[in-house]
């Protein structure tokens, strides 16, 4: 018969030793002499007391210490952590590690970063330097658009971010005390600005689809001209006589209003669609689908206008030189689109690198070889042109290089809404600019609503959903941040002040326009949507729209 358990009470011990072996083989056994030792065990041990009888009268004793089972860590470190405090090692572990050891090994990746760039450029990274100015700005920029995603509205769309982004640039150029810190040279500013033109031109080439373009209805070609076309020629002419601008350069500011934004129209489309407001009509197809040309033409207009702004010579000379830059462009993309739609061969390896690269790498050249050749109204237009013919060659395998171009423009979206917001300086302004030029925006947008009311008739629409599609074609974001300050830095490059106060104008409406038209055109349209618009008939929509598996088809824009 055998037993074991903890010693409580010490019997005398037994003159006969036991013959038998101790069940616990492993452990160093101690036979307990008749004082009690328990007073004199580690904390971290445990005694165990085995008893064996062999006959009524004679009985054996072994004790056992045991030590306790250390805690085994999953990483590398596989000592047991010492308890000073549970409460104090619960949310500070030592060592540490989950969310404590991220933030730790983040700040030391970016002390370290920071003390290779100080080692090379010096003065350059810090306060008042270019690097240090552009890291501080991007920071801002992308805590800034974090914080404005946050702020939603039940039934809702969220704000898009790049308001956040937008006021950052802003705030930053305005504080006294930062603005000394936060330096920026203006040609560090235009070459960032014009390479983050460069991406969004690349990524709306590579978004149109050949295959959409030839399913459109009319109805999406008159919404995504019209409109535009209608817009530019009355901010044109309104600016004309109110804000004294030159004709070329009231075209120039009608393009850069007259296109409107994807980036605030497609996703409050896409959360109509998801509950079937206007999805029978197509209303949220045609939208969509009608944004990426509507920018298309507001681009080919200002580069157009652009080129005859900065030309010497008679005025039939200036127009003549635009139609050829126009030309020149889609010729240039055309050649460098079938170029590498074959070069990389597909049997390469890393292809899909290679590819982007050369679409970014062109991209960028043409933006900034346009400029250097004399001819920078034909820049953009060949980046849209061979972007757009490297998508036609490499058919469905785009969509992998897409990645990796939109992956450059969450790097630069902050950067070019930032520098933007930061271009604005308070004690620059003048009062009757800031109030001609939303005259002028409220006039013109007056228009484009009408004039869009009228482009939507004879396309089997109900009043209701007209009034809807020309309330959703209003806001304005990406684009006039893209384009916005081109005008600007060729003023700048030419040293003419009467050219620069120009560029400045057009700069600050555009500026004006994102921050009236991108936030009220949310909201209109996540309010107004399901008051205007209908639901399907077919009560089978609710389930098919819950299901991942079926999503309906949209002609996204990339923009």
């Amino acid at each position: 018969m055998e037993a074991a358990q903890l010693k409580q009470t010490t019997p005398e011990p037994s003159p006969v030793p036991s013959p038998a072996p101790s069940p616990v083989p492993s452990l160093d056994r101690t036979t307990l002499p008749t004082v009690n030792h328990v007073e004199h065990l580690n904390v971290n041990q445990i005694q165990v007391v085995v008893r064996r009888c062999s006959s009524p009268n004679v009985t054996t004793e072994t004790t056992s210490f045991i030590p306790r089972n250390p805690v085994v860590d999953a990483g590398t470190n596989t000592d047991p952590p010492v308890v000073c405090c549970p409460l104090l090692r619960r949310f500070c572990p030592c060592p540490p590690r989950g969310l404590l050891a991220s933030l730790v090994t983040k700040v030391l990746l970016a002390a370290v970063l920071f003390g290779v760039v100080w080692s090379i450029t010096q003065k350059e990274c810090l306060p008042g330097g270019n690097l240090f100015g552009i890291t501080v700005l991007f920071i801002s920029a992308v805590t800034g658009g974090k914080i404005v995603a946050l702020i939603r509205l039940p039934k809702l769309p969220p704000f898009p971010p790049l308001l956040g982004m937008l006021l950052m640039g802003f705030l930053l150029r305005n504080v006294p005390v930062i603005t000394e810190a936060v330096y920026i040279d203006f040609r560090w500013s235009a070459s960032l600005r014009n390479i983050a033109l460069a991406v969004i031109l690349a990524r709306a080439g590579l978004g149109l689809d050949a295959s959409a373009l030839k399913k459109l209805k009319s109805v999406c070609i008159r919404v995504a001209i019209g409109p535009c076309i209608t817009e530019a020629c009355t901010i044109a002419l309104v600016s004309h006589f109110l804000m004294n601008l030159p004709w070329v350069w009231g075209f120039i500011l009608g393009f850069v209003l007259g296109a409107v934004s994807p980036a605030v129209v497609v996703p409050a489309m896409l959360r109509l669609q998801k509950d079937g407001y206007g999805v029978e009509q197509g209303i949220p197809t045609l939208l969509m689908a009608a944004g990426s040309f509507d920018d298309v033409i507001a681009i080919t207009g200002f580069t157009t206008c652009l080129g005859m702004a900065f030309a010497t010579g008679s005025t039939w000379y200036n127009i003549l030189r635009g139609v050829l830059e126009v030309a020149g462009g889609i010729l240039a993309g055309i050649l460098l689109g079938f170029l590498i739609q074959y070069f990389p061969s597909t049997d390469q390896k890393h292809l899909v690198l290679k590819r982007s690269f050369l679409v970014l790498g062109l991209s960028v050249f043409a933006v900034f070889g346009s400029g250097v050749a004399g001819f920078p109204g034909s820049g953009g237009l060949c980046t849209l042109v061979l972007a757009f013919m490297a998508g036609l060659g490499w058919r469905k395998d785009k969509a992998h290089v897409e990645k990796v171009v939109g992956m450059a423009w969450d790097v630069f979206q902050p950067l070019l809404f930032g520098l933007i917001g930061a271009e604005i300086r308070i004690s620059q302004l003048e009062g009757h600019t800031v109030g001609l030029g939303i005259a002028c925006l409220l006039i013109a947008l007056v228009v484009r609503l009408l004039f869009t009311f009228v482009c939507v008739f004879c396309a089997g629409f109900t009043l209701k959903e007209k009034v809807f599609i020309a309330l959703a074609w209003m806001p304005k974001a990406t684009v006039q941040a893209a384009i916005g300050s081109t005008a600007l830095d060729m003023a700048r490059g030419k040293e003419d002040e009467e050219l620069k106060k120009y560029g400045m104008d057009v700069l600050t409406v555009a500026v004006l326009a994102i921050l009236l038209t991108a936030p009220i055109g949310a909201l209109i349209i996540g309010i107004t949507g399901p008051y205007l618009l209908q639901k399907p008939k077919n009560s089978a929509w609710g389930s098919a729209a819950e299901d991942d598996s079926e999503t309906p088809v949209t002609y996204e824009s990339t923009l």
